[in-house]
């Protein structure tokens, strides 16, 4: 039989792969259920695509254009509970889960809860309540299978192996538009140059992240929560070609890598299709034209973000959902061209700073965090520019 999947985030970046790989893969799954943020017309397209019925819009003021634009036959609906429910619908087995930001974790939850495989590529899930998350898996509510490419390639890497095996994981980054920068072209950067990534076609937010090395930063904490390991055996390298996509070091030495050509179609393929593997009609590396592997550790001098990671998982509970949120306060002022990169690190490292960690008791203690740093960031910009107008 099918297998029913839900795709949370469809009209994004993760979520327009996910209905290129639904649509080639009919035979094996039945989409019945997609969401977006807002894109109504994304949202009806992909229905119409997939033959999908049930649609949810997060944002109420989008529900009129959606009524409108879907397919004959759709149930149509909108808000925070009629994604939630979506998410935890009965009649589906796999929810993709690719909301960009925070927006994702109470449907993750929910879905959990109510005993669905996760494919997830909302890093943000993990980073903000990562041990709210493992407590439902220890409790064998659900299951998370990774979709970021690399958390997907430490997956497939590790296959089970025993914990005692494991030196270390290590998390390849393109290192995104900014990796040959000197100190003085980041002062100035902007945006636009942000934006031009040199290996991967992204959402403008992850994008960003790519560049100030923080969606590295972000996938250092989302490792250590999904795989159970400490921060302490977690690295990450530079990796320009972004061919291989994580590897494994094993306490023999040995090391293991996932290699593919950078297209996001295979890890949500194998999230979707995991224990089993099939053909995707995706696209095969090509050694005879002298593909090139080269690597180099971080500027860690240079590029703050992942020193940001570490010391949020040192301190614990409530810092990691501080950071998420402070970066992304950041961000979209960065976004408008308010703030330079380096105000963006600092603008992170205050807000943390700031911030005594409680532990994750509850939702309400995480949520909580999230909008304590989101007005604190909002604060300290607001001085930043006042001193800077001065």
């Amino acid at each position: 039989m099918k297998k029913k999947v839900v795709v949370l985030g469809a009209t994004g970046s993760i979520g327009k792969n996910t209905v290129r790989v639904l649509e080639t893969l009919r035979d094996r799954f039945e989409t019945v259920g997609l969401a977006a943020r807002r894109d109504a017309a994304g949202l009806a397209d992909a229905a119409a695509r997939l033959h999908c019925r049930d649609l949810v819009v997060a944002d109420p003021a989008a529900l009129a254009e959606l009524e409108r634009l879907a397919p004959s036959g759709c149930r149509c609906r909108a808000g925070m509970d009629a994604l939630t429910a979506l998410a935890a619908e009965s009649s589906c087995d796999t929810v993709v889960c690719a909301i960009v930001g925070t927006g994702g974790l109470l449907p993750v939850l929910s879905a959990l809860r109510a005993g669905k495989r996760i494919a997830l590529a909302s890093k943000e899930v993990m980073v903000m309540a990562g041990e709210l998350v493992t407590a439902e898996l220890d409790a064998e509510h659900g299951e998370i299978i990774p979709v970021d490419s690399e958390h997907s390639a430490l997956f497939q890497c590790l296959n089970g192996r025993a914990a005692s095996e494991v030196r270390r994981l290590i998390l390849t980054a393109s290192g995104g538009a900014f990796r040959d920068f000197t100190r003085e072209q980041l002062q100035t950067a902007r945006c636009r140059e942000a934006l031009n990534h040199p290996v991967w076609s992204m959402g403008d937010k992850v994008t960003i992240d790519s560049a100030t090395l923080m969606n590295k930063a972000l996938e250092i904490i989302e490792a250590r929560f999904l795989f159970r390991m400490g921060p302490e055996k977690i690295d990450v390298v530079i990796h320009p070609e972004s061919l291989v996509h994580s590897m494994v070091e094993l306490v023999d030495g040995a090391l293991i890598a996932q290699m593919s050509v950078p297209d996001m179609r295979f890890a949500i393929q194998y999230a979707l299709t995991w224990p089993l593997r099939c053909d995707g009609v995706l696209p095969r590396l090509d050694w005879g034209g002298g593909a090139k592997l080269n690597f180099r550790a971080p500027d860690r001098t240079l590029f703050p973000s992942l020193d940001f990671a570490y010391e949020a998982l040192r301190a614990g509970g409530t810092m990691p959902a501080v950071l998420n949120a402070a970066n992304e306060v950041a961000v979209e002022a960065f976004q408008l061209d308010r703030i330079t990169v380096p105000e963006l690190w600092r603008t992170v490292d205050t807000v943390m700073t700031r911030h005594n960690a409680v532990p994750q008791n509850d939702l309400q203690t995480v949520l909580e965090a999230d909008a304590w740093a989101r007005a604190a960031a909002r604060g300290f910009l607001h001085l930043e520019n006042q001193q800077a107008k001065g």
